[in-house]
């Protein structure tokens, strides 16, 4: 559940597209992933960070939006939103912290865990992921999931709630985005499709490519409240 918290992006306007990205200093990338929704996602890893911690920074055609760190379990520790400048961090007290190894030794995890912002909002955000299967993308073996996520503002009132699939790579200790329907407060509904289209490695054309392949001439399709096509 790693990938849902920084895919919920404010495309806005950013700084002009490089052709190549570099992580930061002491940072290492180790894998480009070209995606659905007009995105590519720059993996990396920081000598100073917890054993087991990943980065990912997201492009879009307009720029760098958003980057976010999970630890070896996929909690989300930090993500920031790049246009607002705006960063959320994972309050260390839950009642049921988010566990990639749960997921994988049992075919499920539940999860119940608070977000606060450097804005002060606190979030709750409570769901589950489910295994339902195995799938290849570009030579890559990866889990299927199904999962819900419902966040709530401190007050308690629902603020979205996200139903869809994700992927999981064993290999990598971490989730890919899918095809999921995301609806708000007022009842309206977007479906979207961030999933892996390709996986890019050091030496590869398109490592550390930062423009975009697929779906750029689309938008996320909105739906009527209540749902229906």
């Amino acid at each position: 559940m790693g990938q849902r918290l920084c895919l919920v992006l404010v495309l806005g306007a950013s700084p002009a597209l490089a052709a190549e990205w570099t992580p930061p200093q002491g940072c290492r990338l180790d894998l480009t992933v070209q995606q659905r929704s007009c995105t590519v996602a720059q993996h990396y890893r920081c000598e100073g960070d917890a054993p087991g911690d990943q980065w990912v920074a997201y492009f879009t055609d307009e720029g760098l939006v958003s980057q976010s760190r999970i630890d070896a379990e996929t909690r989300w520790m930090e993500s920031t939103d790049l246009v607002s400048g705006i960063t959320d961090r994972l309050d260390p007290d839950a009642r049921d912290h988010a566990s990639l190894s749960t997921l994988l030794q049992t075919g499920s995890d539940d999860f119940d865990f608070w977000t606060r912002s450097d804005s002060g909002e606190r979030l709750r955000h409570i769901g589950r992921d489910d295994l339902t299967g195995t799938v290849e993308i570009d030579g890559e073996t990866l889990d299927t999931t199904r999962f819900n996520l419902r966040t709530f503002a401190e007050s308690g009132e629902l603020l979205i709630e996200r139903n869809g699939s994700q992927f999981v790579s064993r290999d990598l200790g971490r989730f890919f985005g899918g095809a999921e329907t995301s609806t708000d407060w007022t009842g309206e509904a977007q479906e979207t499709n961030d999933s892996p289209v390709r996986f890019i490695r050091r030496g590869e054309a398109g490592f550390g490519g930062t423009t975009p392949d697929y779906d750029c001439n689309m938008q996320m399709v909105g739906l009527p409240a209540g749902g229906g096509a």
